[in-house]
Parts: structure tokens; C-alpha cells; sequence
């Protein structure tokens, strides 16, 4: 399957970067494990971030982040299989998770509850 890894990238860091990074690497690590077991996991931020820098973005939250962040994620939910909602509290991962379900997606909330892809 390929599943969308949402999970937080601003929440409860107050925007410092190292818990941004963390967030990330969190991210990325479970879809490592996803992608070790048969899955295409992706991460809305890999097609995000560049397309944000490549826009002139000057710092998080701005107008040329806004208009790409959450709606790369968005667009990408279209392509995918599932989606799988990690960690703590965010909007924008309960956002990808209410998008995914509308759009017939299946939604895990653990890893393990994902079968093993071939």
C-alpha cells in the first residue's frame, strides 16, 4: 500500500527547529519500518519542504508555506492507500486523517495494525 505517515511537524515545539527535526525523524523512521515491510510510505513534507523553499519561503508559517504545507498533503492523500496517524497531538495530522476517511481511505492508528505489503 502506500500509506501517508501524518503525525506532528509544528505541534508542542513552539517552533524550535530540533524538535521540528525530531518530529520529522519520527516520521521518517516509521516509514522506513513501513517501507521494510512491503509498503510505499510517504510523508507529505518530503513533497512539501522543497516545493515551500523553491516558493521563497522565509520561515514557517508564512504566506508561501501556508499555501503549500497542508495542501501537498492534501493532494497526496488522492494517491495514496491509507493513512497512518502517529504521535502526539496535531491539527494537521487529524486534518490529513479526516480527509483520508472522506475520501474512503483506510486510517490505522499503529503500525501493527497494518498488514505486511509483498
Amino acid at each position: 500500500m502506500m500509506i501517508l505517515v501524518a503525525g506532528p511537524y509544528r505541534s508542542g515545539t513552539n517552533d524550535q527547529p530540533e524538535l521540528i527535526e525530531a518530529n520529522v525523524k519520527a516520521m521518517t523512521d516509521c516509514a522506513l519500518r513501513l517501507y521494510r515491510r512491503g509498503h510505499l510510505p510517504v510523508l507529505g513534507e518530503w513533497f512539501a519542504l522543497p516545493l515551500i523553499e523553491a516558493a521563497g519561503s522565509k520561515a514557517i508559517g508564512d504566506d508561501a508555506f501556508n499555501e503549500i504545507f497542508h495542501p501537498v498533503a492534501l493532494r497526496l492523500i488522492g494517491h495514496c492507500d491509507a493513512v497512518l496517524r502517529i504521535g502526539g497531538s496535531s491539527a494537521g495530522a487529524d486534518e490529513m486523517v479526516h480527509a483520508g476517511a472522506a475520501a474512503g481511505k483506510r486510517i490505522f492508528y499503529r503500525e501493527a495494525d497494518i498488514p505486511d505489503g509483498e
